[in-house]
């Protein structure tokens, strides 16, 4: 374990350096630009189509062939994504950045996610734009089909080199860090033996993963508004509670962004390095926006139109960083407790419970066991097909038993090895993505000028430009 340890903390170093912030900044920023910012402007019309792709009917200005293309409704496709990001990173994920970076560390969270908008929009339009049927008739699409399909066999290795880094990075990210941080919680608040808590996640979890995308899509659709609205509900009376803090709160994230951050109580203080570093890594950590991941999902929602689910899907990357994040790091920051040297989960779990005595301890607990449930479908389906694109449909049900019987595993593991695994996969996943991303963006471009000017480019139809 120590020498797997070490491996893998040279790999992290290099692959979260400042290479790393600059693809994900860079590419994101580029995207932003190079769309006249209209994700930002356009958020208002993302959330009135979010509405309207509820029942996956065409809505105005679809084709009627819209029915028959996809699996599951805009409205799902968002949630089944939303189920994968919303999860430890929003809760563990804040937390410790704001213990290693900073406060200052929110403000670069929310920069990561103002361009990952970009960075997702784009994503799910190439991924419906250059999705597949395969043999049994159901869509797939994501990095590694807008890697094939839009850049051209020359560049297969590099698709290739997605699936694998996406197949194995499910395990960390998707699973094992879920189930640990669940059984850590659970065993802290009520005592629950962590075999237990994996044993009990596996046979639910097993129960929706075994039925594929259309049961996991209904499940999400059902349990990420809920479990979303109420972590941010039960937030929200915390920040009444210590309204008196808030001001003071927004003035670190800001000042500390751009200061370092003298040593305070348990706190070892922070560069400013420290605060980029860390926001900009627990942000992707929990949004996924450049990670290749979330298109996956969009690629299997039913319509025609890329442009459409590229404005569900960048709510995604605002839903879980600008909204359920920033609520997770003002509970933090109104409280003292992040002062005295705590990280984690066990950070956000005292810093609700000093609001909410006797109380918050077990909202966090509760809330982390939902999240990190739906996490786990979502990543199921992340990784099912990425495994799919390198060993064939046939490959699909030896993935998910695989993926079921590895969660009480990683409900016993140690968590540091596991944080640091899922850290390093997630970087790695990100490096072809974005390549195919920057090199695919005139298509981008085009589609989304093209939609706003009328003249709508629906997937099958040839661009000039598509060839690589």
């Amino acid at each position: 374990m120590e020498t797997l340890t070490t491996i893998f903390e040279a790999i992290n170093g290099v692959v979260w350096g400042p290479l790393m912030l600059i693809l994900l900044l860079g590419v994101g920023l580029y995207l932003q630009l190079g769309l006249k910012l209209m994700p930002i402007r356009k958020l208002g019309t993302g959330f009135k189509l979010m509405w309207q792709g509820r029942d996956a009917k065409p809505a105005a200005g679809e084709v009627k062939k819209a029915e028959a293309e996809g699996e599951i409704s805009p409205f799902n496709a968002l949630m089944t994504a939303l189920s994968a990001t919303i999860g430890t990173g929003n809760i563990a994920g804040v937390a410790t950045a704001i213990a290693l970076g900073g406060p200052g560390a929110v403000f670069w969270m929310w920069i990561t996610a103002l361009v990952g908008m970009a960075t997702k929009f784009a994503e799910a339009v190439l991924a419906v734009r250059y999705r597949e049927t395969d043999s049994t008739g159901y869509h797939v699409g994501g990095p590694m089909f807008y890697i094939k399909n839009g850049l051209g066999k020359k560049w297969l290795w590099l698709g290739g080199a997605f699936a694998f880094f996406g197949a194995v990075a499910a395990f960390g990210i998707g699973n094992t860090v879920q189930s640990n941080s669940v059984a850590d919680a659970l065993d802290s608040t009520f005592g629950i033996p962590h075999w237990l808590t994996g044993v009990a996640i596996m046979v639910l979890a097993g129960a929706v993963i075994l039925g594929g995308i259309k049961r996991i899509a209904k499940v999400a659709g059902k349990l990420v508004p809920f479990m979303g609205i109420a972590y941010v509900a039960a937030g929200l009376v915390v920040l009444v509670v210590n309204a008196g803090q808030l001001g003071e709160a927004f003035s670190m994230i800001f000042y500390y962004a751009f200061n370092p951050h003298a040593a305070v109580g348990g706190f070892a203080g922070a560069a400013v390095m420290a605060a980029i570093r860390f926001g900009v890594a627990r942000g992707i950590f929990s949004n996924e926006a450049g990670l290749g991941s979330a298109p996956i999902a969009h690629a299997a929602a039913k319509t025609r139109n890329p442009v459409r689910q590229g404005m569900i899907a960048m709510l995604g990357t605002f839903i879980d960083t600008i909204i359920v994040c920033t609520i997770t790091a003002l509970v933090i920051l109104t409280s003292t407790v992040w002062i005295e040297g705590e990280a984690g989960a066990s950070l956000t779990a005292l810093s609700f419970d000093a609001a909410l005595p006797g109380w918050g301890n077990q909202i966090v607990s509760l809330a982390l066991a939902v999240f990190a449930f739906t996490t786990i479908l979502g990543w199921s389906f992340y990784g099912e097909k990425c495994f799919q694109f390198l060993f064939g449909t046939r490959s699909i049900m030896l993935y998910r038993v695989l993926f079921v019987l590895a969660i009480p595993l990683g409900a016993m593991a140690q968590l540091g090895f596991i944080w640091l695994m899922a850290d390093t996969f997630n970087a790695l996943m990100a490096i072809p993505n974005l390549i195919a991303l920057a090199l695919l963006s005139p298509v981008v471009f085009k589609v989304t000028r093209d939609y706003f000017d009328g003249k709508e480019v629906l997937p099958g139809e040839d661009l000039d430009h598509d060839k690589a």
